[in-house]
């Protein structure tokens, strides 16, 4: 093969790769609020249809946050992804998310937690609890 007909094949691979990326401007942007006893949680998240990501921040009462990166997937009524944080301060952490919308509502999900090719996520016949979520977060109105 000549090094013409690889240099073009690798910019033409090159400039697919660029083009298939998401628009981020059909994204909408959403602030939720949600309280557990003096705790509080922020989930401040950019979502269209299919996808979701954003920031995520749990200040717990005298005792420090949990603040990080949420992304992730939509199916129906679930947003189902993964939240990476940093813990108090310390090392950086990887847990999955699971948040069931009910209305205007947001039902923080709990789950058994495997892992899969060394990375963290829910354990697939167990189900998902959202009833007794220790965060509902209600949608902040901007002004």
């Amino acid at each position: 093969m000549s090094k013409n007909f690889i240099l073009v094949s690798l910019l033409f691979v090159f400039l697919i790769s660029c083009n298939s990326k998401e628009d981020k401007s059909q994204y909408n942007q959403v602030t939720y609020l949600a309280i557990h006893n003096k705790d509080t949680a922020t989930l401040n998240i950019n979502i269209n249809d299919k996808r979701f990501y954003g920031r995520y921040e749990i200040s717990y009462y005298k005792t420090g946050k949990d603040s990080g990166d949420v992304r992730g997937d939509i199916k129906g009524d679930t947003l189902r992804g993964d939240y990476h944080y940093i813990s108090n301060g310390g090392s950086w952490k990887r847990i999955p998310l699971a948040i069931l919308k009910k209305g205007n509502k947001l039902y923080l999900g709990k789950g058994v937690i495997g892992t899969y090719f060394n990375l963290p996520c829910f354990v697939p016949d167990q189900p998902i609890e959202y009833n007794k979520s220790e965060f509902v977060f209600e949608k902040i109105e901007e002004k």
